[in-house]
């Protein structure tokens, strides 16, 4: 499998690029007031409106910083189960240090061993030369009510 590798602090972690819709610089957000702090905003990507998280903001309760390498990355985020749709949805993520691909077997991955209830997007972890990498479990990213909060309007005629 390939990954796209990108670091929180001093942590890797990776996303399985079959996720991957585009790999973007950073893109000018339209801020969304009474959303979590972690909800940096939106943006139109080809005449359609996407939800940007950070990260950084999510996992380490503070903003991304901008570095040449910080990108926001569009994924396929997973339509809900009885939603209406079965169609997946665009959801950005802003990245640091987004700049390596790396080919690995998902059997390389183990579980961490510990509960994290509050943070569902953390995944398996497989170690190498350059230390520990987590996969990030895209379907844990958002808590239930913000995915029905960020993703309303596709439902809406």
């Amino acid at each position: 499998m390939l990954f796209l590798i990108f670091r929180l602090g001093p942590d890797r972690y990776a996303l399985d690029a079959n996720e991957i819709v585009e790999v973007l610089p950073r893109v000018a957000l339209k801020a969304l007031p009474s959303t979590p702090a972690w909800v940096a905003g939106v943006f139109d990507y080809r005449g359609q409106m996407v939800p940007v998280i950070d990260l950084a903001a999510l996992a380490l309760g503070r903003p991304a910083t901008d570095h040449m390498s910080t990108r926001t990355v569009l994924i396929t985020y997973p339509a809900d189960e009885g939603s209406g749709t079965a169609r997946p949805h665009v959801l950005g993520v802003i990245a640091e240090h987004a700049n390596r691909t790396l080919r690995r077997d998902a059997a390389d991955f183990h579980p961490s061993g510990i509960d994290t209830p509050d943070a569902p997007y953390l995944g398996p972890i497989a170690t190498d030369a350059d230390g520990l990498l987590q996969w990030i479990h895209v379907p844990g990213l958002l808590p239930p009510d913000v995915r029905a909060s960020l993703f309303a309007a596709e439902l809406t005629p």
